[in-house]
């Protein structure tokens, strides 16, 4: 019997770390699953239905479905970049979770990737919860629609990896809100889910598009939506690979230093 033998399959062993990760989520499923569907509701009656009135039609759609199909990714986005933040730094050092499943036959690897695959998952749920109010007010199709939460978790991996990099570098659980305030909140409010990108001035438009949410925003609305297909999205579609795999090499690389002592 060779050594290899004795471990699990990769599968097998990122599977286990999702696993963990959905048991604890669905312990309390009713309070953890409830947010989802409440918070789209309440901003847009909010906002869409508060600003709508003020704001005319864009050019392909109205600002109600402008606003709505921005939110399915910016959901997927917060809740994977809390799970990968908050929730990643709180099981590294004080509930000392890591140095259980790395008893087990599990690598510094499959834990991160792992945590990051169940930040994707909740990211296409997310999407999906969003999905399934905006469809039932009549703003987008529920069925044309339904490649949305594939989107949403893209987008949940690429945060969750960027979470975890900065994870890496945190050593109190307060300097997360630098990552929340300075990054994530400027990016919801620039990066074509309040109003278009072209609205802004020329160097921020360039700005934008460096941005991690400028490309699911705008894969998700066409998703969303069902219309407006074209070549450049998958540009749009690379950077989200792209970046998630180069953030994900250095995340696994530091934490390494932080989980095996």
């Amino acid at each position: 019997m060779t050594s290899s033998s004795l471990y699990p399959s990769l599968a097998s062993r990122l599977g286990s770390v999702w696993y963990r990760h959905f048991r604890t989520y669905t312990k309390d499923i009713v309070s953890n699953g409830f947010p989802p569907f409440m918070e789209p509701l309440i901003f847009l009656a909010g906002m869409g239905l508060g600003m709508a009135r003020y704001i005319p039609n864009l050019v392909e759609m109205s600002y109600l479905q402008f606003l709505a199909t921005g939110l399915l990714m910016t959901s997927s986005m917060f809740t994977a970049a809390f799970e990968c933040t908050f929730g990643t730094f709180i099981r590294l050092e004080f509930d000392k979770t890591y140095d259980g499943m790395l008893a087990a036959p599990l690598t510094v690897s499959d834990v991160v990737l792992g945590e990051a695959l169940w930040a994707g998952t909740k990211g296409a749920f997310f999407s999906l919860a969003v999905l399934i109010i905006i469809s039932a007010f009549g703003i987008v199709g529920f069925l044309p629609a339904l490649l949305t939460p594939i989107i949403g978790f893209l987008n949940g991996f690429l945060f969750a990896a960027i979470g975890l990099l900065v994870t890496s570098f945190v050593k109190n659980i307060n300097h997360f809100n630098f990552f929340f305030t300075g990054l994530l909140s400027p990016m919801f409010m620039f990066c074509g889910t309040i109003f278009p990108i072209a609205n802004l001035p020329a160097p921020l438009r360039v700005v934008a598009e460096f941005l991690p949410l400028t490309h699911p925003v705008r894969l998700g609305r066409v998703a969303a939506l069902a219309r407006g297909w074209k070549p450049s999205l998958l540009l749009d579609l690379a950077y989200v690979l792209a970046v998630a795999a180069v953030v994900m090499y250095f995340a696994v690389r530091r934490l390494s230093k932080r989980m095996v002592k």
